[in-house]
Formats: C-alpha cells, sequence, structure tokens
C-alpha cells in the first residue's frame, strides 16, 4: 500500500517538473544549461585547489557558491528577457 502512495507521489511531482520545465523559454534553457556547466567546472577546480593545498575549504566553498550565483544571475537575465520578448508580442487572435 504505502508503495503505491510513493509510486504516484513520485509520478505527480515528476509530471508537475515537466510542465514547469516545459515553461521555460529556449534562451532560458541555454542559459541555464550554460550557467550550470560553469558552476560545474569551477567547483571541480576549486577541489583541485584545495585538494593540493592552495586553498581552504571554505575558499573552495565561497567559490563554488558565487559560481552558482552567476548561474542563477544568468537564467533570472534570460527569463527576464524572455518575459519581455513575450510582454512586447501581441497575444495571437
Amino acid at each position: 500500500m504505502k508503495s503505491i502512495f510513493k509510486s504516484a507521489m513520485v509520478a505527480s511531482v515528476a509530471a508537475m517538473g515537466l510542465s514547469l520545465a516545459a515553461c521555460d523559454s529556449a534562451q532560458e534553457n541555454a542559459a541555464e544549461d550554460a550557467g550550470e556547466q560553469n558552476a560545474e567546472m569551477v567547483n571541480e577546480q576549486a577541489e583541485a585547489m584545495e585538494d593540493t593545498g592552495q586553498i581552504t575549504d571554505a575558499e573552495a566553498d565561497a567559490m563554488t557558491d558565487a559560481a552558482e550565483d552567476q548561474a542563477d544571475a544568468m537564467e533570472d537575465q534570460a527569463e527576464a528577457a524572455a518575459e519581455g520578448d513575450a510582454a512586447a508580442t501581441p497575444p495571437a487572435e
């Protein structure tokens, strides 16, 4: 019985996630992907620097946080641009 409820819950959450993802514009998705890739590279570099003793754990975390913040800002800018495009385009009749 519990597994049925879990399955139903997972399916509904997945469906909601897909519906939200469908709302993003191609430009927004591209910006999000680019930001995430950059944040991943920065994270890997920070971990490598930490492993060699060049920086502390706190410094590595700060580098990663800054890269993730930049990725979020890129996505927000793309979203704002997409919303601006949608506002400038009159609705189809």
